[in-house]
């Protein structure tokens, strides 16, 4: 049975006029001349903190004279930074970062707080996810990893991003393609995939899974061990078959993406979808996507509403299907 999921890996650039507490109404600056700020709501060193520096970067390029902030809101699979966001309505120089994991940590958290509450800007990326171990693992294949797995799934400690997030899907997909009850994984979650990266490093857990990018540098330096990866095909410059290839029949792609705060008016909506349409379309922004091997899909408007409705119906259905929800 194939399961997909996409996902959009999104950063999600929170935009506020004065600090973190601007009040409702900034949204009136339709003109887009103010302070942009932009929330990673994960710690330092994940997907949603490097989408939302790399779209810094690449917004500056377009518009040298917009000020531009990132700033980081870890906790609960970026749910707390949600709440936040919701805090932050008709703020329109406010954006941020989101993606697949936050549908799932929605759901996991059982948030209060939902995408339903949020302005939807733009969809802005998708990417595979891998399986590594460290280099000294006895693990040297994924039929090592599974044979283990059988015998004594809690053995297997696997590390990843938020609980319900794109790596805990992703595990419990591969735990059902290999037989295993889903709900036996040993799953260590975290909220940025920097402390995931360190445990590896550290060689205190067996397994890790997060986006390509997060991991294939260290990959290619040689720490760390790729087992896999979730796409259909190979990818270009790293070498690790397929999880089909490997035996399980999964494939997974994650998504990210901008939103805004709820109530920002048409003109501010107006406003920040056209910037981040000139940061897509620079070149420092399509040199990062090539350089971290992302997948440009674009979306904005009322596409992206609707697939985030399609995305949050889906995921819901497939986690409470593996069980990975509390």
């Amino acid at each position: 049975m194939r399961l997909r999921i996409l996902a959009a890996v999104a950063a999600l650039s929170v935009a506020a006029v004065s600090g973190c507490g601007a009040g409702s109404g900034s949204g009136s600056d339709g003109g887009g001349t103010g302070a942009l700020r932009i929330m990673a709501p994960a710690s330092p060193g994940g997907g949603w903190d490097q989408t939302s520096r790399t779209a810094e970067q690449a917004i500056k390029t377009v518009d040298p004279k917009r000020r531009v902030e990132v700033y980081n809101v870890p906790g609960a699979g970026g749910t707390i930074g949600l709440a936040q966001l919701a805090g932050e309505k008709g703020n329109g120089n406010l954006l941020m970062t989101m993606g697949l994991v936050m549908v799932g940590a929605i759901e996991q958290n059982k948030s209060k707080v939902t995408l339903a509450q949020t302005t939807p800007i733009a969809k802005l990326t998708e990417e595979y996810e891998i399986i590594v171990v460290p280099a000294a693992s006895p693990f040297k294949s994924m039929a090592d990893l599974v044979a283990a797995w059988k015998a004594d799934p809690k053995k297997v400690s696997i590390s990843g991003g938020s609980a319900g997030g794109t790596d805990h899907i992703a595990a419990g997909l591969m735990a059902k393609a290999a037989g295993v009850d889903p709900k036996q994984v040993n799953y260590i979650a975290h909220s940025g995939g920097g402390e995931a990266l360190n445990e590896l490093l550290g060689n205190k857990v067996s397994v890790g899974i997060s986006g390509v990018s997060e991991f294939a540098e260290h990959v290619k330096s040689g720490k760390l061990r790729a087992l896999a990866v979730t796409s259909a095909q190979r990818l270009p410059d790293l070498d690790a078959p397929t999880l089909k290839e490997a035996g399980l029949d999964v494939e997974l792609t994650n998504w990210r993406g901008f939103v805004a705060p709820p109530g920002i008016d048409d003109a501010a909506k107006k406003s920040l979808t056209d910037l981040v349409t000139k940061m897509h379309d620079s070149q420092a922004w399509k040199d990062a996507v090539a350089k971290n091997g992302w997948i440009d899909s674009f979306q904005t408007g009322q596409q992206f509403a609707d697939y985030l409705n399609s995305e949050q119906a889906k995921v819901k259905t497939i986690i409470a299907e593996l069980g990975v929800v509390s």
